[in-house]
């Protein structure tokens, strides 16, 4: 059980801190290992047409970006240290009692979160691929031309803070449960895996096109890292069809 610290002191901030880096960086290597495992190597016969390159990663790109995402999880443990500071000084929206509002506003409440991160992404991603931007925030990501599953957290430590910076927001803004906010992180680590590993994993056919066409997968983010100026959303291709920046390619 997460402990729950009324007084944050010196000694229980650096409870909090270690343990939220440990669970940010353990909850990565692990789900990024065992996707890797299970679509590369265990099922890698059966869908050799969905990679989208057969290129292994070289493991100099693997050490450099398992670098930058542990400097990612500390950063994100430290914004999760003021999250609870909020929550448990009662700043935050976050609430325990079920009764509190309907069930139906559960699951509307994580598309609402994941919308706003979205959005708030969006330009913010837009931002940094200005050129006199770039090389100080987004760079580091981009040298992994062709990504792997370990290049869902790999960024540069000022990219971090932009979008970690989010989640203190939202959790001052939206209403959410307990239990739902950790499903909408553990959402934002499987949807990062999904887009940067290299493999399709979403249907072909009618469905697989109408669903691609809507949200965000790994031929989608694909070609933003080969196409660079085109494709900036994080879960939906709402901003990118809206603003004409989406680079959209059929691909069964």
């Amino acid at each position: 059980m997460f402990p729950v610290f009324k007084d944050l002191d010196f000694s229980n901030i650096t409870v909090v801190f270690l343990l939220l880096t440990v669970i940010i960086f353990f909850r990565y290597l692990v789900f990024s290992t065992v996707y890797y495992s299970l679509f590369f190597i265990l099922l890698k016969n059966k869908i050799t047409n969905r990679i989208i390159n057969p290129r292994k990663p070289k493991i100099k790109q693997i050490k450099t970006e398992i670098y930058w995402s542990a400097i990612s999880g500390v950063i994100f443990a430290a914004v999760g240290v003021i999250m609870y500071f909020l929550y448990i000084n009662g700043h935050s929206t976050i609430y325990m009692e079920t009764s509190k509002n309907s069930i139906w506003y559960i699951p509307l409440s994580i598309f609402i979160f994941l919308f706003a991160q979205d959005t708030y992404y969006y330009w913010a991603h837009r931002w940094m691929h200005l050129p006199k931007i770039y090389k100080y925030f987004h760079l580091v990501h981009h040298k992994s031309i062709h990504t792997s599953v370990f290049t869902a957290f790999s960024f540069h430590p000022l990219e971090t803070i932009i979008q970690a910076l989010f989640l203190p927001i939202i959790i001052i803004i939206l209403p959410i449960h307990f239990y739902t906010l950790l499903a909408t992180l553990l959402i934002m680590t499987v949807s990062a895996t999904i887009n940067h590993a290299g493999i399709e994993i979403y249907p072909s056919g009618k469905f697989g096109d109408w669903l691609k066409k809507r949200v965000i997968g790994a031929t989608h983010h694909d070609f933003h890292h080969r196409k660079f100026n085109y494709n900036y959303g994080l879960y939906f291709t709402f901003w990118d069809r809206t603003m004409k920046t989406e680079f959209y390619k059929k691909k069964s």
